[in-house]
């Protein structure tokens, strides 16, 4: 290549101009010759000088970056004139090849319609420099004739230096329809020539690509003519609105009476809701920026608000949208117009409005208030209908749940084909399953004899591991012959490209013995990527062999031997196809070293030659030069077969045996897109099992399918070969060998094309420079037509849904955004398309073979799929051999271990229905799993609690697995087994609580009477007729949960137990995030109201994966997970040990067992009170012989109660703890403020009492604004008002409301959906009272009474240990349940908590969360100390990481409890004191790994006495 001098090269003529990397490139070589102008410097004009072609379209763009950075606004046109230099490789015929697109560009300039006519023409190249095109004959051929042959002229003779003769023929137009394309090019033409003109009144300033151009014609923004003249006239009618409407508001004031009382509407059209008839035209909410007095406007109501304020009159707030902009509208109402008003005026309901456009003086938005009129219109939007008679079938669908890409949710996508009368849609989420059960509910409200379906798929991500490390392996030993090569070409197409040079190199016995190498002319220009790649010119080829002589040499040289390249399927594939040119018969033994380096070297994250050689230690200096290339990878060869014989592989078969499936290598390999859609109940657990391993064992940034996995599952699943992603479109693409693709055409049952619109990308992609027109697209898919027929496999016309309607588009631009796709904008129109839409889109294929891949093929491959359901329709629980008797067994052995050999009628009789109900309908395994992980927690010396209304059930009681007794209150002596449950004394506690009961003894035996019973009636938990799916949930001590998780695979097996997963979605706040800040990047504001309405689209799309806290399901033996649903590690966390359901747990715990086994602070409380107490640190009569049992604390001790009345039992005062009037800070369930001054509204006097207050504490709209106003009026009072769900349905009962009834109103309403207005008339034939009902009507969520007294009893133990061993309680709480404990803050004594505790009173209204939680936990510091209690300082070497200590009658606090000291490195403390005395600080930090800024507080505060900085060691120490 000709040197350029320095002084002459395009950056040293623009030395400030800065450009992206590849124009340097481009542009770096290149000379400027001249630069012109004229006297009025009005336009400019740079002269280039260039070896190597550049596009059109790149010297456009650097005019543009000329023009913007070096003469900003101002009105110079710049123009750049190139000429080129080119070498003799440059024909007429290569020129025309490489420089086509820019010359279509060109002409695009001049007319459409010929760039079109010279886009489509045949060229042939005759001797002499003839260059001869056959135009279409059509009606406009012979008048653009001239324009093309003008511009090939002149830019083959003033630009390439060329003598071309030029000369054109017409050939008949074969297609179809020609008139009607005439008419679009026609068309095409007078939109062109708009734009020109356009351009020429300086609108468009940068000349724009044909991609460009159809881009943003396409843009939703652009309006047609039609539309800017509406447009126009609605500026100026609501010009004129607004002065009309100011005159009319000045009236209004000046003649307004006071008394006067204006109707809701005047007039009597029908359609009019408020103020007065008006006809005006709206105007677009887009347009409306600001200020504009008096419009009208028309959209949706997105959502609505009513607030109540002075005066009786009420603010009505909503958000109206044209589906351009939102818009919210404010305005004034009475009180007793509100009724008449709110009847049309919903959500949802389409509106015109007229209003004056204002600043709103609260959040400063634009809205609109001052409402002169609102009236009722239609849908003025246009909804798309599939109105073809024979409806396709689309097979390739994303949803909300594939990977933050598709937006739209499932339900919509299936009903919107059912609706459209499509016979089924496909469902292909990226690489996951998880909208399965979604879609499976729609089909599941369908009538059952509806045909339409689902087809369950996965657009999966392949990896091809089907060619082997050593194809073709014969018995070739590792110490044969080989032949090492490497191979540079002028593109990566073995069919279209050439190779400029061979290098290789001989290996015989592990050593080089041969060289081989030389450049080939390839008879072609080398592209100027390549020469920059390779520094290979067309000078250094130009004298070179062809490969017609090369490639006889090169076999020659091969020899028997085998060959070895890096990448070997390119450089084989190029040496194969030029042997079938040549008509050479060859058949090669190739070793590929890269799949090699995948295999030996597992930790490398890329393959690239210049990695793997630095890996091994190898020098390669003159890479991508052939010879030097295939030197290295001869080393790196000799070295593998060094590392391969280490392995005892002496021989290639054994080399392919080595790598086959290898994980390591199938997680580095490239993936190819590839649709799986499950054909019958067969095909879905094999496509279970495929997503299963790619996230259990294959994945990498992706679950990967390896294809001889899908080989050995393929029964019952249809593949197909996706969209431009896959493997078969690339190859097609990349016009890989015919063998090659014949190779993968024959792996899919079916071929898929899609609309050009969704690969457009390509046109603009530097690494497809196959693709540079419409039509190279439109050819692809043809190709892909062909092999269809071919093969004879069916082709079908997808869309590649990602979002249902084109306007959805902006959703997935912004989620796009947010991810940092720099080509967000450009969103491809991945849109649910109507059979017309598809049929017209492929119409280039004819119209028979447009029907065939658009309607009929897809139909056929719908035909082949069986109607299923994604999860296994039946109940699956667990077996355990003799559950049923064994229950039956625990349950009376405990019975009457409590109530005596001959039970009292009350126990027999719930026993008898119970156990009946539970073991008809197969839930006795359910109990018996959940008393032995109950019994096995026990016996580890931890409580459990229940959680749920489980505490109903008799037999959950009996069996163990709760404490809550649910009969009705009754005595029973443990002694002599009496009981007592019908005496008048007890009946009168009915609905209460047995604890509440006064002590009695037994009238028998004289001992003391057992106290017991909750009155919790049983059906509250599995319904009346016992066949409510039963929930039992359980609160382990979360010092535990870990190991009850463990026992539930020693119960049911190994493999047999998992994790239950989640699915996170993006949140509102995150999507909300997201949109605001796509829009202020991008300079656009945007109302509050219309990122709301655009979130709303972008919520609920899937983000990863999780596990629930507690959630265990139970797969029953001789069954496999994969019929129900597929299983991988939460998040896809390669290196955590968990395994969860790829489903959300709750689409299939219909089918298989969940357990709740959750943990919960309280349990380890309990157990940790009574280590304390029993220890001893403390002194009492407990110890390890008389251990405190928990369990043994009277529920009905006297001084409890007074926890919830004062300060006094705990002897202090309220003023001494900032004014709290009761004791019960810190105690669970009681401890907020809320329910503090709950307790303080309802003054509790019973345990029954508690569980009424929790109840109302845990429900949502139960106490606020409902009890509480009730007991406030004196209505109702704390044992009469509604405060668990089990209330409702015993006192219907009681009022004689039929059971059943009375059960279903209570779920109705405990769920808060409501009265129905029958049940209101049911209960008010009762005589149930109004304020009842209206309560009812209020509640959104009920806690179940036996949830309610479980978490009382558990409480009412640790208020007991509270009074009783303070010590022991403040400990334990601050251990286990203080948040944010702060050594430095709340243990140097009172003074100091004081201190800190007036400054935090002081910013109340500015507290950070932490800073919340800190303010709780000084309240209980401040009332220990009140009580007398102190802590001691932290002594390094005795302190415990996490838990406190009572030493001397003091607390000593844990190592975490130090400010920044995390539970890691407090652990890591506790350890290291274990070692003997620290030197110093520095040895200090060595040995624990804490941080300098720990270390420094804990220094501050005095934690290390006197230990020095650093080791003071002297010589003389060693001596």
């Amino acid at each position: 290549m000709e040197q350029i001098k320095n002084e002459k090269t395009f950056f040293h003529v623009f030395p400030t101009l800065k450009v992206e990397e590849e124009f340097k490139v481009l542009f770096a070589d290149v000379e400027v010759k001249k630069i012109t102008t004229n006297s009025g410097r009005d336009f400019l004009h740079v002269h280039l000088k260039s070896h190597h072609l550049i596009p059109k379209k790149k010297i456009w763009q650097m005019e543009q970056r000329i023009k913007e950075q070096l003469f900003g606004t101002s009105s110079v046109k710049l123009q750049i004139l190139e000429e080129y230099e080119l070498s003799e490789l440059y024909t007429p015929e290569a020129v025309m090849e490489e420089y086509k697109e820019s010359l279509i560009l060109e002409l695009k300039e001049i007319s459409v319609l010929a760039a079109n006519m010279f886009s489509q023409a045949e060229v042939n190249y005759e001797e002499g420099n003839v260059v001869r095109l056959e135009l279409l004959d059509t009606i406009v051929s012979e008048g653009r004739k001239e324009e093309i042959l003008n511009l090939l002229d002149d830019v083959f003779r003033n630009r390439f230096h060329m003598n071309v003769d030029i000369r054109v023929t017409y050939k008949e137009n074969e297609g179809q329809g020609s008139r009607e394309y005439d008419e679009q090019r026609i068309q095409q033409e007078i939109n062109a020539i708009f734009e020109r003109r356009a351009k020429q009144r300086g609108e468009y300033e940068e000349r724009k690509s044909s991609v460009e151009v159809k881009k943003k014609s396409s843009e939703s923004g652009k309006l047609s003519s039609g539309e800017k003249k509406a447009e126009t006239s609605e500026k100026s009618s609501s010009g004129n609105a607004a002065a009309s409407g100011g005159k009319k508001e000045f009236q209004k004031k000046e003649f307004r009476k006071k008394d006067y009382v204006r109707p809701v509407k005047i007039g009597d059209d029908p359609n009019l809701i408020y103020g007065k008839n008006f006809e005006d035209e709206p105007i677009k909410l887009e347009q409306v920026v600001s200020e504009m007095g008096e419009i009208t406007i028309h959209g949706k109501i997105i959502n609505f608000d009513t607030r109540e304020i002075r005066n009786e009159k009420t603010i009505i707030i909503f958000a109206v949208t044209d589906f351009t902009d939102t818009i919210t509208i404010k305005m004034f109402a009475r009180n007793d117009q509100l009724p008449e008003i709110l009847g049309d005026l919903k959500k949802g309901a389409f509106v015109k409005i007229k209003g004056v456009t204002t600043i709103d003086k609260f959040d400063g938005e634009l809205t609109i208030g001052s409402i002169t009129g609102i009236k009722k219109i239609g849908d003025f939007t246009v909804s798309r209908q599939d109105l073809n008679p024979t409806k396709r079938v689309e097979l390739h669908c994303h949803t909300k749940m594939s990977d933050m890409d598709g937006v739209s949710e499932v339900t919509d996508i299936v009903r919107r084909a059912h609706d459209w009368g499509h016979p089924a849609i496909a469902i292909t989420d990226h690489g996951v399953a998880q909208a399965f059960p979604v879609a499976n509910h729609y089909i599941e409200t369908l009538d059952k004899d509806d045909p339409f379906k689902v087809l369950y798929g996965v657009e999966g991500y392949v990896v091809d591991d089907l060619t082997e490390i050593a194809v073709n392996a014969k018995d070739q030993t590792l110490d044969d012959t080989y032949i090492v090569f490497d191979i540079e070409t002028t593109g990566f197409s073995s069919i279209r490209d050439r190779i400029i040079e061979i290098g290789a190199v001989k290996v015989e016995n592990g050593q080089i013995v041969d060289k081989f190498s030389t450049f080939v002319n390839p008879e072609r220009p080398i592209p100027f990527e390549i020469t920059n790649l390779t520094s290979i010119t067309d000078e250094m080829v130009l004298d070179a062999p062809t490969i017609e002589v090369v490639l006889p040499q090169f076999l020659e040289f091969i020899g028997e031997g085998a060959l070895v390249a890096h990448n070997a399927g390119f450089d084989v594939g190029f040496i194969e196809q030029n042997c079938r040119v040549l008509g050479l018969d060859r058949e090669f033994t190739s070793v590929d070293t890269v799949a090699l380096a995948r295999v030996l070297l597992p930790t490398l994250s890329k393959y690239k030659l210049n990695l793997v050689a630095k890996a091994l230690g190898i020098s390669l200096e003159n890479h991508h030069r052939a010879v030097d290339d295939a030197g290295a990878t001869a080393e790196i060869f000799v070295k593998f077969v060094e590392m391969l014989k280490d392995q005892h592989i002496m021989n290639l078969k054994e080399m392919n045996k080595f790598g086959d499936r290898n994980v390591n290598a199938i997680r580095k390999m490239p993936t190819h897109h590839i649709i799986l859609i499950a054909q019958n109940d067969i095909g879905r657990y094999n496509l279970y099992q495929l997503i299963t391993a790619s996230h259990m064992t294959y994945y990498a940034r992706r679950p990967r399918i390896p294809k001889s996995l899908i080989n050995e599952h393929r029964e019952g699943i249809i593949i197909g070969s996706a969209c431009e992603a896959g493997e078969l479109y690339r190859a097609v693409l990349e016009k890989q060998s015919a063998q090659q693709i014949a190779r993968l055409a024959d792996f899919y049952d079916y071929y898929e094309i899609q609309p050009i619109g969704n690969d457009m990308f390509m046109l603009e992609d530097e690494k497809t420079p196959n693709i540079n027109t419409e039509e190279d697209l439109r050819n692809v898919n043809r190709e892909i037509v062909e092999l269809g027929e071919k093969f004879g496999k069916p082709v079908v016309a997808t869309c590649d849904v990602h979002f249902l309607d084109p306007e959805d588009e902006v959703y997935r631009r912004i989620i796009m955004a947010g991810k940092g796709f720099k080509d967000a904008d450009n969103q491809a129109p991945l849109f649910l398309r109507t059979t017309d839409e598809m049929l017209e889109e492929f119409a280039y294929l004819g119209s028979a073979k447009a029907r065939e891949v658009v309607i009929e093929n897809p139909q056929k491959i719908a035909r082949m799929v069986e109607k299923i359901s994604p999860v296994n329709p039946n109940k699956c629980p667990p077996v355990i051999a003799d559950s049923d008797q064994e229950l039956r067994d625990i349950c009376y052995r405990k019975a009457h271990e409590m109530y005596g050999e001959d039970l009292p009628v009350q126990v027999s009789s719930r026993l008898e229905k119970e156990l009946n109900s539970i073991i008809s309908n197969g839930y006795a395994v359910m109990y018996i799993i959940a008393q032995k992980l109950v019994w096995k927690s026990n016996a580890d010396g931890y409580l459990v609690g229940s959680r749920g209304s489980v505490g109903s059930s008799f037999v959950a009681t009996m069996s163990g697995i709760t404490e809550v007794n649910p009969l009705s209150p009754h005595y029973y002596c443990e002694k002599c087994h009496y009981s007592d449950f019908e005496s008048e004394e007890v009946r009168a506690f009915a609905g209460g609580c047995g604890y509440d009961m006064p002590d009695r003894n037994c009238p028998v035996c004289g001992e003391k009477l057992v106290k017991a019973g909750f009155d919790i009636p049983f059906e509250t938990f599995l319904g009346f007729k016992g066949d409510k799916e039963p929930d039992i949930d359980l609160n382990f001590s979360g010092d535990y949960q870990a190991k009850a998780h463990k026992y539930t695979e020693v119960l049911f097996g190994e493999g047999h137990t998992f994790k239950a997963g989640t699915i996170g979605t993006l949140a509102d706040k995150t999507a909300y995030g997201f949109v605001k800040n796509y829009y202020e990047e991008r300079g656009q504001r945007k109302r509050g109201c219309e990122i709301e309405r655009i979130t709303e689209g972008c919520t609920g799309i899937r983000r990863s994966t999780g596990q629930h806290p507690g959630g265990i399901v139970v797969l029953p033996h001789g069954h496999s997970i994969n019929e129900f649903t597929p299983v991988q590690h939460p998040a896809n966390d390669m290196e955590c040990g968990i395994t969860t359901t790829h489903f959300d747990y709750h689409s299939i715990d219909h089918n298989l067992l969940k357990l709740d086994i959750l943990g919960h602070d309280d349990p380890t409380m309990i157990r940790t009170l009574e280590d304390y107490i029993t220890s001893d640190a403390m002194e009492n009569e407990y110890n390890e012989e008389h251990p405190f049992v928990a369990t043994e604390i009277p529920l009905d001790d006297k001084k409890v109660i007074e926890l919830f009345h004062g300060t006094e039992i705990l002897g202090i005062k309220p003023e001494d703890i900032d004014g709290c009037k009761l004791g019960c800070l810190g105690i669970p369930e009681f401890g907020t403020d809320f329910v503090i001054q709950m307790v303080q509204d309802t003054k509790p006097q019973t345990l029954s009492d508690l569980i009424r207050i929790s109840g109302l504490s845990h429900g949502t709209n139960v106490w606020l604004g409902n009890a509480q106003e009730l007991v406030k009026s004196g209505k109702a009072t704390i044992s009469t008002a509604i405060c668990t769900r089990d209330d409702i349905m015993i006192y219907l009962i009681n009022k004689g409301v039929e059971s059943a009834l009375a059960f279903t109103i209570m779920e109705s309403v405990r769920k808060g959906k409501g009265l129905k207005p029958e049940w209101e008339e049911a209960m008010k034939a009762q005589d149930v009272p109004d304020w009842y009902i209206w309560s009812c009507k209020k509640i959104s969520y009920m806690f179940p009474k036996a949830h309610a007294a479980a978490y009382v009893m558990m409480a009412y133990r640790i208020a007991y240990c509270k009074i009783n061993y303070p010590l022991a309680y403040y400990g334990a709480y601050f251990g286990i349940r203080a948040d944010a404990f702060s050594y430095a803050i709340m243990c140097q004594g009172k003074d100091k908590l004081n201190y800190y505790m007036k400054d935090y009173k002081k910013r109340s209204d500015s507290l950070t969360k932490k800073e919340q939680d800190v303010m709780k936990d000084m309240k209980i510091v401040q009332e220990m100390y009140a009580r007398g209690l102190e802590f001691m300082p932290i002594d390094i070497y005795r302190a415990k990481a996490k838990m406190f200590q009572i030493i001397d009658g003091k607390l000593m606090p844990s190592l975490a409890s130090i400010e920044g000291m995390g539970d890691k490195a407090a652990e890591a403390v506790e350890e290291a004191s274990k070692d003997g005395p620290y030197l110093s600080l520095d040895d200090f930090r060595q040995r624990t790994k804490v941080s300098k800024t720990v270390i420094d507080l804990m220094a501050e505060l005095g934690l290390f006495g006197n230990l020095p900085q650093s080791n003071q060691l002297s010589l003389f120490d060693f001596s």
